[in-house]
């Protein structure tokens, strides 16, 4: 189907509410078929915005385009197949649901691949204080970091155990 083995995005329309359950399952069967090298990410695009109801301000996190789920894989008529009938979907964006994949500048202009450069002041091994999430406060050794996922393992003692946290690299600094 296609001359690429290149991954690319491709937009896959879902049931309005069943963006998350689409994702979910297609993982599912990504990972069960270890087809992670043909279907290589899936996302479904949000933003935090704050929401003011009944005179309580919140930060809820909101669907960016309800109804689209992003995927990046390699087109073939397996991948095409699978994503096609996944529960939930209900085609490929595209004429005639021919998919077509998103253009480097759209998705730049969507953001789903940042490539900003990461830069942390800690590597393995090293101590650090988390400064937000339910861990605030915490001090944890780093036992993994991951520039590409934007996370980083902790080993957190808490109430005498060792226990393993992911964070975002930003939400631990160097303790130095």
């Amino acid at each position: 189907m296609s001359d690429f083995d290149e991954a690319r995005w491709y937009v896959v329309h879902t049931y309005s509410g069943y963006e998350n359950k689409v994702a979910s399952n297609l993982q599912m069967v990504v990972e069960n078929r270890k087809l992670q090298d043909l279907i290589q990410d899936i996302r479904v695009p949000t933003e935090t915005v704050t929401e003011i109801k009944d005179d309580k301000k919140r930060e809820v996190e909101r669907k960016i385009f309800p109804g689209y789920v992003l995927v990046k894989m390699v087109l073939t008529d397996d991948t095409w197949y699978i994503v096609r009938n996944t529960r939930g979907c209900t085609g490929f964006v595209g004429p005639e649901s021919k998919p077509i994949p998103l253009t480097d500048k759209e998705i730049q202009k969507l953001g789903v691949e940042q490539t900003a450069a990461v830069e942390v002041s800690y590597a393995v091994g090293d101590s650090v204080k988390i400064v937000d999430g339910p861990l605030e406060g915490f001090i944890g050794q780093v036992t993994e970091i991951n520039l590409e996922k934007n996370k980083v393992r902790v080993i957190v003692s808490m109430f005498g155990r060792e226990t393993p946290a992911e964070l975002e690299l930003e939400q631990a600094v160097s303790l130095d």
